[in-house]
């Protein structure tokens, strides 16, 4: 029986970066090891594609190519982001751009550099980690994190990713339910599905 998209986000494994990319052996730093991950669910082909959201004001192009966001002087709880970027057929996208940015702990966006901005591919796997901040608040919207994602000479999808559990979610007019990142303490989780 097909799964939903939300019932195979759901059976992933919720797993730390560091033991997620603990067994990559293409360029990736050194991690922590120790603990095993459950194994990946059945996958049943025709998963719904990740849903587009708008960029917003504050995007800005070419960004630096690193996994960790966070410099001196930013504010904000450390938040690990991971996940895989996937087909609709199930299978991973090995080298897809991920490009991020948002705003501080304070919800204070770096509209002059590149604070909080940055972009990675996903490795042979299609998986991607980023170290980053939990995003602070600001007038009418909720926490969220901005993202394009592209498959290799593939199209760009613009989104974002939410907090569960926020109360701001429900007066935010942009915010959509199958954009929910798993997060446990400081860890996230989210699978893009690419049309």
């Amino acid at each position: 029986m097909p799964l939903s998209r939300r019932e195979f986000i759901a059976g992933t494994a919720f797993a730390s970066a560091a033991v997620l990319l603990g067994a990559c052996s293409d360029e990736e730093e050194p991690t922590a090891r120790g603990t095993e991950l459950s194994p990946t669910p059945a996958c049943a082909d025709d998963h719904d594609a990740t849903p587009e959201q708008t960029e917003g004001p504050y995007y800005t192009p070419d960004t630096p190519k690193r996994t960790n966001l966070v410099e001196r002087g930013v504010t904000g709880d450390r938040l690990v982001i991971a996940g895989t970027v996937l087909g609709t057929d199930c299978k991973p996208i090995a080298n897809a751009l991920l490009d991020f940015w948002q705003a501080d702990g304070d919800g204070e966006y770096d509209n002059e550099g590149f604070r909080l901005r940055g972009h990675q591919f996903t490795d042979r796997r299609g998986r991607f980690s980023l170290t980053t901040v939990v995003p602070g608040l600001y007038t009418g919207r909720t926490r969220h994190v901005h993202v394009k994602v592209q498959r290799p000479h593939g199209e760009v999808l613009t989104t974002q990713l939410y907090f569960p559990g926020e109360a701001q979610n429900a007066q935010d007019g942009i915010f959509e339910e199958a954009l929910l990142m798993e997060v446990q303490g400081s860890r996230a989780r989210y699978d893009f599905v690419l049309a």
